[in-house]
């Protein structure tokens, strides 16, 4: 079922408010949002005042938390096996090492507002951090291990404990995090290596480590929309994105068991 609203007026924050109650968001959640500022037409006041709504929206003991990843920080010759000749030594040195201030420049607007307020909170991963606002925000971005930044021992396992909530935002399930948590809870999860420098006592050092591969759109969308079949989710127009709320814990069991059976599918037919 699809909740509309008239498009083409300028949204202000209470409409973005109404439209986030409609959807279902409430008070006290924690809350992960995964979104297209573009997707939701004109907004008077543009990220700030789509932040400032999902913020009122939630609460004083809700949690706001975004993706606040850096792709800038990794490998620029992944490729290269051996001792570095002097043009990718000068790449490899150009690569910023990660920092809490380091802007997500691949995110959108949206997250950079979230990771550069002033009282904002940032996991520590080099590559796939979080920034979160609110009542549980440290407790959420305590901890998150270099390999597997998606797993258990991460933000993302932090707020499927805490039964927490997914909001998309004129996005799909290309862009839910949450899919990549569920793989590494599978049996046989596809691999990647992520590669990036660290700070080891002062010495600038590239670490390489183990985590969950890209899906590229093979199998994510396809089980997101069966999870949103199976639970009944509404879809609810705010603005003109299409915004889904998704329960975290019910979306990754479900998520679990569907991407076990389709990766020992692919697997079979390799």
């Amino acid at each position: 079922m699809r909740t509309t609203e008239p498009r083409g007026a300028v949204l202000t924050r209470g409409d973005l408010v109404e439209g986030w109650r409609r959807a279902g968001v409430t008070e006290g959640m924690d809350l992960i949002v995964h979104s297209s500022l573009s997707s939701l037409g004109r907004v008077e006041g543009g990220a700030a005042t789509v932040v400032d709504s999902l913020r009122t929206a939630l609460g004083p003991t809700g949690t706001l938390v975004t993706p606040a990843f850096t792709w800038q920080v990794a490998d620029p010759d992944p490729g290269h096996v051996g001792v570095p000749d002097a043009g990718v030594r000068e790449r490899r040195a150009a690569v910023p090492l990660f920092h809490p201030d380091l802007e997500t420049t691949s995110m959108g607007a949206v997250p950079e507002l979230v990771r550069a307020l002033p009282e904002s909170l940032r996991s520590s991963h080099p590559q796939a951090s979080v920034a979160a606002v609110g009542a549980r925000a440290a407790e959420i971005v305590a901890r998150q291990t270099l390999g597997f930044a998606i797993g258990r021992t991460s933000p993302f396992g932090a707020l499927h404990d805490l039964d927490g909530h997914i909001l998309l935002v004129g996005v799909g399930h290309d862009r839910n995090t949450f899919l990549h948590y569920a793989e590494t809870l599978t049996p046989r999860p596809r691999l990647k290596v992520r590669r990036f420098p660290l700070s080891v006592h002062g010495e600038r050092v590239w670490t390489e480590t183990l985590d969950v591969g890209n899906d590229n759109g093979r199998h994510f969308p396809a089980v997101g929309r069966a999870f949103e079949e199976w639970a009944g989710t509404e879809e609810v127009m705010v603005g003109a994105a299409a915004c889904r709320l998704l329960p975290v814990r019910p979306l990754v069991e479900f998520a679990v068991r569907r991407l076990t059976q389709l990766l020992a599918a692919d697997e079979e037919l390799s």
